[in-house]
């Protein structure tokens, strides 16, 4: 196969494909409507690039594997603070609470400027527009690093920018993939994408940690990922070739409409919105455990009075100083439980869509429901047994991530692929705004608000650890709500994929500003 050629007239034209004559029926319904066959389209075609050269597999394979790379150093970054945010509460001399604005200034511009790189994405060239975001996001988190320590909020206001770059990136590498594969090959590369979240998260704090021990400054934990993003700026000019919005679903007949519109008709797909909300109860829970699970472990470890070699296997922290173990043994949970958790969800979706369209909903529904009881009772034991509570938390990340491709491919196969970059801001937007923008401040105010309850000095570690405990109660209470929308967006989830595909393929009309039409009327559109 060398080119997927858009037709030209009333027939669909597939080069070096068998062509199917076996489909008798009438090309008029028995309404009365004409009938246009659905373009079958295989897992992967080589579709065509922006400048009409083809790409080819092994080149759409390569730019999977560069935005994996990028997604990894985006989640590495974003985590090696949690990694060192013992070492950066005590060079800053920080509150519970001034913790968690240093998460929550990133995850507030990331979310402002998603909707802007959404529509850019929609756009403009989309390699182009990563490009410049990552150079961004390496030049300020570098800059970052250099901030002395009695100006807390310029270092602040530099992880505040950081979110600027990233919002560049996670609007529109999926769109990209999207666009490259279809069907379950794009499900893998999604799964392989995603894989970037749970494995750069645990390597920041494995990174960070012992990166901050080596050279006696949790600064340089800062300085690893900007060099290597420069790195992958440059394979994006180089190798990444654009390939052109909807090719690779047979989506010929598209055409941008209008940002309001665009937003508008998004809005109106009901699985897109409750699964958006479903997301935004993920990223509570899982931006208020990022940051605090691992100085919470840390004072809980320090509230029972045990050293570093009992706080996990022994040939993981023989000779480590108590921070620097449990940063490395949450970054080891991290990466398994994301291994696992990603892949998992995948697979188990995959084989269930057999035999079930509804599939990829209640697998998601699924995993935020059956961590519940693995993060309340980790945070039960905590007081007592540490490996248990590793071990809880754990199978606990492990069901959170097994969403975390699902969702995605979700809102591909329900978007039109002209407005799933402007999709993907607003899924971003609301469910950081909602979600891990609020949750560690929200975590770190309700702590510090019972340490008043203590007689014990605030900063104390079983003072710490109480009133820690407390306040994490509220993510499993969260999970459970968002398997709720979870299971709602299930009912919605067939529908909306049919409609989008119908838009995709010519067989409904891209609803414009003022249009009234349903995605389900029999209207036939000609190829341009």
């Amino acid at each position: 196969m060398r080119k997927f050629i858009p037709p030209f007239d009333d027939t669909v034209q597939l080069d070096d494909m068998p062509v199917d004559f076996s489909d008798t029926a009438p090309i008029v319904d028995d309404d009365g409507n004409q009938r246009r066959p659905e373009i079958e389209v295989p897992d992967h075609v080589v579709v065509a690039s922006e400048n009409n050269d083809s790409i080819s597999r092994a080149t759409a394979y390569a730019s999977v594997a560069i935005l994996l790379c990028i997604n990894l150093l985006n989640y590495m970054d974003r985590y090696t603070v949690a990694g060192v945010l013992k070492d950066i509460q005590d060079y800053y001399q920080l509150e519970n609470s001034e913790d968690g604005l240093i998460q929550t200034v990133f995850v507030i511009t990331y979310m402002v400027f998603s909707p802007i790189f959404g529509f850019l994405g929609d756009r403009f060239t989309r390699k182009y527009l990563m490009a410049a975001g990552i150079l961004f996001w390496s030049a300020v988190t570098f800059l970052g690093s250099m901030i002395p320590r009695d100006h807390f909020y310029a270092f602040a206001l530099m992880r505040a920018l950081v979110g600027v770059g990233e919002a560049s990136y996670s609007t529109i590498a999926p769109t990209i993939i999207a666009d490259l594969f279809t069907g379950s090959m794009r499900s893998r590369m999604l799964m392989i994408f995603y894989f970037a979240i749970p494995v750069g998260s645990g390597l920041g704090y494995i990174v960070g940690s012992n990166i901050a021990k080596a050279l006696g400054a949790w600064q340089w934990a800062l300085r690893v990922t900007p060099v290597l993003g420069v790195v992958c700026v440059i394979l994006i000019l180089v190798v990444l070739k654009e390939p052109k919005r909807g090719m690779s679903e047979g989506g010929v007949t598209l055409h941008n409409t209008s940002y309001l519109t665009d937003l508008k008709e998004v809005m109106k797909i009901p699985s897109f919105v409750l699964a958006t909300i479903g997301f935004t109860c993920v990223t509570f829970t899982t931006g208020a455990l990022a940051l605090w699970a691992p100085l919470f472990m840390y004072d809980s470890i320090k509230a029972q009075g045990k050293e570093a070699s009992q706080a996990g296997p022994n040939y993981l922290c023989a000779g480590e100083p108590l921070k620097v173990c449990v940063a490395f043994t949450f970054g080891i949970i991290t990466v398994l439980a994301g291994f696992v958790g990603v892949a998992l969800g995948a697979e188990i979706s995959r084989r269930y869509k057999k035999i079930n369209p509804r599939a990829d909903p209640l697998v998601c529904a699924f995993g935020l429901l059956t961590c519940v009881p693995f993060l309340f009772f980790a945070l039960v034991l905590s007081q007592w047994y540490t490996v248990p509570t590793y071990i809880l938390i754990f199978l606990g990340e492990t069901m959170l991530c097994l969403n975390w491709s699902i969702i995605a491919d979700m809102l591909l196969y329900v978007v039109i692929p002209t407005r799933r970059s402007t999709a993907e801001s607003v899924q971003i937007l609301v469910s950081h705004a909602f979600g891990d923008a609020g949750s560690p401040y929200i975590v770190g105010l309700v702590s510090q608000a019972l340490a008043k309850n203590y007689n014990a000095p605030p900063r104390s570690a079983y003072v710490q650890y109480k009133t820690l405990q407390l306040a994490l109660y509220v993510t499993p209470f969260i999970c459970v709500l968002g398997g709720g929308f979870f299971l709602a967006t299930a009912l919605f989830i067939e529908k909306d994929k049919s409609n989008a595909m119908k838009i995709t393929q010519g067989q409904a009309p891209v609803q414009e500003a003022g249009d009234t039409d349903s995605y389900d009327d029999p209207i036939i559109l000609s190829y341009e």
